[in-house]
């Protein structure tokens, strides 16, 4: 069943993938990792930075969501220094079936324009976002400068 539905989400992705995302199949000899690219939202401190992320997808995809992580350093209050999100569809309890992995990008890329402190991998970053948000968004910029690929 994984198999099939990766597949097809494969095909999905090169024929008609979400705006300033982009994933495929990392090998042509494992399907169940990928590469993906998001562009930084222009209207986020990520604007102008390319950000690339591993995607695994279990055995048992797609009644368990697929792990992604950032390969580029993130300053963001859901994502942490080792790259990984915090992202309720991408956890057990939130995660349907229903979900592809062109959506779970979108997500992605909707928590880079709207971070949520409350649910927060790092809660100092959470912490300075909530206190002082052009603070946040100045260091936010100055870490996609610094790391994130330019596109």
């Amino acid at each position: 069943m994984a198999l099939k539905r990766i597949i097809r989400e494969s095909k999905e992705m090169q024929s008609d993938p979400p705006a300033n995302t982009s994933a495929g199949p990392a090998s042509d000899g494992d399907i169940f990792t990928w590469k993906a690219v998001i562009f930084g939202p222009s209207e986020s401190p990520y604007a102008g930075g390319t950000f690339h992320l591993d995607v695994y997808f279990p055995a048992d995809y797609p009644f368990k969501p697929p792990k992604l992580k950032f390969l580029n350093r993130v300053f963001h209050p859901n994502i942490n220094e080792n790259g990984d999100i915090c992202l309720d569809i991408l956890k057990d309890s939130g995660w349907t079936p229903a979900l592809t992995i062109s959506k779970v990008l979108l997500s992605v890329l909707s928590l880079l324009t709207d971070p949520n402190p409350d649910s927060a991998l790092v809660p100092e970053i959470a912490e300075l976002y909530r206190r002082d948000k052009p603070a946040y968004i100045a260091k936010a910029a100055e870490f996609t400068q610094k790391y994130a690929t330019p596109n």
